[in-house]
Order: C-alpha cells, then structure tokens, then sequence
C-alpha cells in the first residue's frame, strides 16, 4: 500500500472519485438566489469564507481521527457541531458516498471494519471524520490528507459556480489557483484545532446555507 500512496491521493482528488461532492453547493445555490452573489468579488469572498469556515468546524474532525481519536466520540461530536439541519444532511450524505468509494478503490479490512462500526453502532457517519480515518487507513500523512479535505471542498465551490452560471470555465480556474493561498492560510489556523473547539466563523454562510430547502428551483441538494 505504502507505494501506491501518492496514486491513491490522486485518485481520492480526481473529480472522477465518486464522493457526491458535486450534488451539493455548500450554500452558494441559496447565496446567490438570495443576492448575495453580485459578481465576481462576491464569488471569491464567498469561496474564501467557506475555506475558513470549513476550516474551522470541519477540519479539526479530519485531523483528529487520522491521528486516531475514537472515530464513534469524533463522528458524534460532529453531529453536535454541525446544526445546520443543512449542512448536517450533506455532511453524513457526503460521508456515506466517500466510504462506498474508498471501500470499492482499497477494500481493506480497515476500511470494511469501519463501514460495519457505522452501521453496527447506528453512527451519523459524517464526511469529515471519515475522510480522516480512511485517509489514514490508506497511509496518506496528515498535512496531505487536510490538504484533501480543503481541495475538494474547494473544488466543489468552484464547480458549483460554474453550473450556476455564476463564473466560467476558464475563469473559474483563475478563481481555483488564486484560492490556494488561502487554502494554505486557513490549513495554517486550523490544523491543530481541538475538535472541542470546533465551531462556525461566518453566521451568514449558515443563514443563506439553512434556506436551501426553502428556495423555489434548486439545482444542488445543498
């Protein structure tokens, strides 16, 4: 497994890897009905912003169960932290479609014996506990497995404003590697984060993101 690790890291960051990220905007669907999307700044300053909040209330759980912290404590801390019935439904929806393809790319028993814990112990099963434990599983390092988490949540924003019709192609690219600093700031706050501390740094992105459900069309399940 060892060697075939770089391989496995770009195939867990390929847009071909069936994680179900696409299906969901992370709130830019309702931000940008609700008019908070009136350009191009708006776009990056939305896409920047969920970084950090991702950052802040996700990545701690990534961080803590690849250090292996008790994946159940971990999986319902998360379900505690993430009260945007939202974001919360993505969440273990997201985490369901990344353990599927994890299991079917490197069926290991690690892998398979934490499939059964979820179902046995009737866990949430969120996104970022899992990506950390299987990351982990699979002997990707920590910092490469945070920088995982961050470029897909990263890539789905981008590619949701593209389907939105809010940025095209080429320049959404742009927008992808202007991102990466910000991608390194917010790897940078956020590393060593207690998941005890855990928590949302922008109130707004939850208020917009909690009333995708209520919007008239919708494009993103999120």
């Amino acid at each position: 497994m060892t060697a075939s690790v770089p391989w496995l890291v770009l195939q867990l960051a390929d847009s071909a890897f069936p994680t179900g990220g696409f299906v969901h905007s992370n709130g830019l669907e309702s931000a940008a009905q609700l008019g908070a999307i009136a350009g191009a700044d708006d776009l990056e300053r939305y896409v920047v912003l969920s970084l950090d909040q991702y950052g802040h209330a996700s990545l701690p759980f990534v961080s803590a169960t690849h250090a292996g912290a008790d994946f159940a404590a971990m999986d319902r801390l998360c379900q505690a932290v993430l009260t945007n019935h939202v974001a919360n439904r993505a969440s273990r929806a997201q985490g369901s479609a990344w353990l599927t393809a994890a299991s079917a790319a490197a069926p290991t028993a690690g892998i398979q014996a934490l499939q059964q814990r979820i179902r046995d112990d009737a866990l949430p099963g969120h996104q970022a506990p899992i990506l950390g434990a299987v990351t982990a599983l699979l002997g990707v390092d920590h910092d490469q497995a945070l920088r995982l988490a961050l470029f897909q949540h990263l890539r789905a924003l981008v590619s949701s404003a593209v389907r939105l019709s809010l940025v095209g192609p080429l320049a959404a690219q742009a927008l992808q590697a202007r991102c990466f600093d910000a991608v390194e700031a917010t790897l940078a706050r956020c590393r060593d984060i207690d998941p005890q501390d855990a928590a949302a740094t922008c109130p707004l992105l939850d208020v917009w993101h909690a009333q995708h459900d209520r919007l008239y069309s919708r494009l993103f399940a999120s």
